[in-house]
């Protein structure tokens, strides 16, 4: 994907985010890591930026120790989104996008059981596409908005769970909302919705659901590779 592809794309994922409710006001950011052949660095939306209404040329522009070389102000989360791409890279090397929103469902769940001791993960492996498509979504408590506490203990979590064998793909920041990546915007775009739409079904389900029986995840991962 070249610059110009990635900064089309950012628009295009931020927009359809914010017409369809995932996000709102200035809430959220999304990141895209340039390859070499693109000239490397990141791309990713401005502070305050609402993403129903980003501007290419104005994403901010940083090269590979995270110096801002061009256009608005960077969002505070660069340091977080480049843990996130740090830290997932041995285990999905073509990670190439980080989406964070505040995602109403997701937030909800952690607003029920506020502080509940670690470890702890947001769902259960409560559907068959929850499984496959996002994976383990481990709560890192509550840290402010832009607090580098917060970054170490995603980096932590992603390393945990990839040394373990099961890579994961999401961390949920317990009040604040999801950190979803990817290989591209559209991918990452498309595992931020499997992951609000099953804590939406959560929300709605009078009963805490049975997760999958471990013979079913087990198929799952023979058939998809799901991982669990």
């Amino acid at each position: 994907m070249t610059e110009s592809q990635a900064r089309e794309e950012i628009c295009r994922v931020g927009k359809s985010l914010f017409d369809r409710g995932y996000v709102h006001a200035t809430a959220g950011n999304i990141s895209v890591r340039l390859d070499a052949s693109a000239g490397g660095g990141f791309l990713i939306t401005p502070t305050d930026a609402c993403l129903g209404f980003l501007d290419p040329a104005r994403l901010a522009r940083l090269d590979d120790a995270g110096q801002q070389t061009s256009g608005d102000r960077a969002s505070k989360t660069i340091a977080l989104h480049r843990q996130i791409y740090r830290a997932a890279a041995p285990f999905d090397a073509t990670t190439r996008c980080v989406i964070h929103t505040h995602s109403t469902h997701c937030v909800a769940l952690t607003l029920q059981t506020p502080g509940v001791a670690e470890p702890r993960e947001l769902l259960p492996a409560a559907t068959p596409y929850f499984v496959m498509k996002v994976g383990h979504v481990p709560v890192i408590p509550y840290h402010r908005p832009g607090d580098p506490q917060a970054a170490e203990r995603v980096a932590q979590a992603i390393e945990g769970y990839g040394h373990r064998g099961t890579p994961i793909r999401a961390v949920m920041l317990e009040r604040l909302g999801p950190n979803v990546w990817h290989d591209s915007p559209a991918a990452a775009m498309a595992t931020l919705e499997e992951l609000e739409e099953t804590a939406r079904l959560l929300m709605l389900s009078p009963t805490p659901p049975a997760p999958l029986a471990e013979n079913q995840i087990e198929e799952l991962r023979q058939t998809f590779g799901a991982r669990w």
